[in-house]
């Protein structure tokens, strides 16, 4: 009994499902924050022309406005003027970090759409449980972790940092121009060993929630045997079975269509194919039936297999009512059965 309680098995699909509905997934914040970071300092350097321009413009515009006499309504100019330069310089940039953010987060936990993580939950309240939360050894590990990876970039970063001091001496011989451009790409260099090193960490991170996610939902032998009897006494999923029951019913009985003998009509409603095989049973077989629309399948299949169609509305009518797939006929309508038989065997150039 107590193996049965034991958390040793894999969450199924609808125990998977039913964490998503509630918003559990397995997300890694890190993951999502390094790569909106990435983006973003790529979009800047990206955007760095088009970013000087605007600044070069402003520049120009407040140059343009000396020995203007001040005013309030200049100084509001002056303000809806920077403004404008700055939401024009800021809002690419704000654009592609906010669908990095959404595609980030998707690329985890696939699209999810749910209202239960707004639904109030007032059990989160209790100040106790609340305190027990804080102060928890989860919470704990959890700092730690994040004090370590800070020290840990900041230390490595120190160290290039240290290296690119040491040039400085030489850099002040160089021109305004040059000192800029080697200070562009120092920054770029410590910006990159920065992102690596993150980018290492929110990947560990990555795999230590998706592992703690999933051992969370584990289950017990006695709950996946609980989830298999529940959804069999779901009418939706009882529906969905038959479905594919008579699907798959229906695949074989077609497939049995190309070896009849025969296939007696009504000749719309009804369609039953008939095979005898001497050796394996004493009474032809009903090896496929249908009405309407499945009749109309019957006789196609039968036709390109070049099966016979005899037309006997009577006879088609009593095999389909009376007669079960893969059962043979009864002894009343073996006279019919055999006249069809025998024209059959006749046109087949049969004895």
């Amino acid at each position: 009994m107590a193996d049965d309680q034991e958390k040793t098995e894999e969450p199924t699909s609808k125990k998977i499902e039913d964490a998503r509905t509630e918003g559990n997934v397995p997300k890694s914040q890190d993951t999502a924050g390094i790569l909106t970071l990435f983006v973003a300092m790529l979009s800047v350097l990206m955007l760095l022309p088009f970013m000087a321009e605007r600044l070069e413009a402003l520049v120009i515009y407040y140059f343009s406005m000396l020995g203007t006499p001040l005013s309030r309504d200049t100084l509001i100019g002056i303000a809806l003027v920077t403004f404008k330069e700055f939401f024009i310089i800021a809002l690419p940039l704000a654009i592609i970090v906010a669908i990095m953010g959404i595609v980030s987060n998707v690329a985890q936990i696939g699209f999810l759409f749910t209202t239960k993580p707004l639904v109030p939950d007032f059990k989160k309240l209790d100040p106790i449980k609340g305190l027990g939360n804080l102060v928890s050894l989860k919470k704990l590990l959890e700092g730690m972790m994040m004090t370590f990876k800070s020290l840990t970039a900041m230390g490595i970063g120190f160290v290039f940092f240290f290296y690119f001091i040491q040039e400085l001496p030489t850099v002040a011989l160089f021109g305004f121009g040059d000192q800029l451009g080697w200070m562009q790409d120092k920054a770029i260099i410590l910006s990159s060993v920065m992102l690596v090193i993150l980018f290492v960490y929110a990947m560990i991170d990555l795999v230590i929630k998706r592992k703690q996610y999933f051992d969370k939902l584990k289950m017990s032998k006695q709950e996946v045997k609980d989830e298999m009897k529940n959804m069999e006494g779901d009418p939706h999923i009882k529906a969905k079975i038959r479905q594919i029951q008579m699907q798959a019913a229906q695949k074989r009985m077609m497939a049995s269509v190309p070896e009849a003998d025969v296939v007696i009509t009504n000749p719309t409603h009804y369609a039953v194919a008939i095979k005898y095989d001497e050796g394996k049973h004493k009474a032809p077989v009903v090896v496929a039936k249908g009405m309407d629309n499945i009749a109309i399948q019957i006789k196609k299949i039968a036709r390109e297999n070049n099966v016979h169609i005899v037309e006997n509305p009577p006879l088609a009518r009593s095999l389909y009512k009376e007669v079960e797939l893969e059962r043979p006929i009864p002894e009343t309508l073996f006279a019919a059965v055999a006249e069809v038989l025998a024209y059959v065997y006749k046109m087949n150039h049969k004895r």
